[in-house]
């Protein structure tokens, strides 16, 4: 697969010369090359020279003439349009990219190209028809992938896109072009499906459970808290809403009300591992190591992994007087990194406290062992070894 690297000009994704097609096209001494007369392929290889540096006039002009030598090799029409639709020349690139098509109309990149072309003279169906021939003939290419969902965001049409660039993301999946786009695609999915919700039944709990998630995001907890149980309300025994209410309440510092509702979500959803771990934790911030440590640990049995379960359960082994299992989750845990990271600097503090707290008393403990075991040694010294008898 010819890999098209892509850059972004004026808010927009565009294709920069992909100089991996010249693996092809330097291809002298080859079949297709045997075509072209002699003087045609010398042309062809300075400009194929001058696009690599970048030199387009030079390009641009070689391979205009290596077209005219030789009007059947597509390559050097190919070529020319990429130089072409760099310039800014739209319609000469389209032009020469049409002419490539017709002498070989599976060139590799020769559609995605012209669908670019069209793209930027904002003739979007046209662009979609070519790009589409590209992702037909070549089902893994990722720019096209992505460029299919590009034309069809500018088509408002993001559902579609959204699809496009999920494809291109699973061939691709640390291209940074391509993760923006599919993320506008889904955020334009999200919007519209919400608005959709609005306009369809305004007084949904469902409704309320977005509004109250919108705050949340934005910390404004107590107008989430109202939200939630605005569809609380409604929907009074729907999993998770008491669970994301007690988070809220939580976020708040009301202690007593968030240990509630986490409650009430055991009583609906029996098996929500949020609810049972928020309870653990609560257990532990109140001094409660027994009870925390049985909560945390029956969640993490369900979910393995959940965010600073090392830290929580390190604080509960503290609490129980465990303070080498302690030790050990606390290290683990990283944590000054990963609170530092979340801003969370003066549980950072607390929890680096505790740590050194237990490597200062182990440091203690053996210091006091080592000298139990002098005052020993002293006040036990060891006798000479009794004479050898004689054989």
């Amino acid at each position: 697969m010819v890999n098209i690297p892509l850059t972004k000009r004026s808010g927009n994704p565009d294709a920069k010369f992909a100089f991996a097609f010249l693996a092809i096209l330097l291809c002298l001494g080859e079949p297709l090359c045997a075509q072209m007369a002699e003087d045609a392929s010398e042309i062809f290889r300075q400009a194929s020279e001058a696009m690599q540096r970048g030199n387009l006039n030079v390009a641009g002009d070689g391979f205009a003439a290596a077209a005219k030598a030789a009007p059947a090799f597509a390559e050097a029409h190919f070529n020319l349009g990429l130089v072409r639709e760099e310039q800014g020349r739209f319609d000469e690139a389209i032009a020469s990219f049409q002419k490539a098509l017709a002498l070989k109309p599976r060139l590799h990149g020769a559609n995605l190209f012209l669908g670019i072309a069209y793209f930027r003279l904002n003739q979007l169906d046209k662009s979609l028809a070519a790009i589409q021939k590209e992702t037909a003939s070549f089902p893994k290419d990722a720019p096209a992938w992505m460029w299919f969902g590009v034309v069809r965001l500018a088509q408002d049409r993001p559902e579609e896109a959204a699809n496009a660039l999920d494809k291109a993301a699973k061939l691709a999946p640390d291209d940074m072009d391509v993760l923006y786009h599919r993320g506008r695609a889904h955020l334009l999915v999200s919007k519209n499906s919400y608005a959709k919700m609005f306009k369809t039944d305004p007084k949904s709990w469902r409704v309320h459970q977005v509004l109250a998630q919108a705050n949340a995001e934005a910390d404004r907890h107590t107008d989430a808290v109202a939200e939630y149980q605005a569809a609380i309300k409604l929907a009074p025994t729907q999993p998770g809403l008491h669970e994301e209410l007690g988070s809220e309440y939580r976020s708040l510092g009301k202690v007593r009300e968030a240990e509630e509702s986490f409650l009430r979500e055991l009583e609906i959803a029996p098996h929500n591992v949020l609810a049972k771990y928020e309870l653990g934790v609560l257990a532990v911030e109140q001094g409660d190591g027994a009870k925390g440590k049985v909560l945390i640990e029956s969640a993490l049995k369900e979910k393995p992994g959940l965010l600073h379960s090392d830290y929580n359960l390190g604080r509960a082994e503290m609490l129980l007087g465990n303070n080498a299992a302690a030790a050990q989750l606390l290290g683990r845990a990283t944590l000054g990194i990963v609170y530092r990271r979340l801003h969370r600097m003066e549980e950072a503090q607390k929890a680096m406290a505790a740590f050194q707290k237990l490597k200062d008393e182990a440091a203690e403990n053996s210091q006091k062992a080592l000298k139990r075991y002098e005052a020993q040694q002293n006040s036990n010294p060891p006798q000479p070894a009794p004479p050898p008898q004689n054989p």
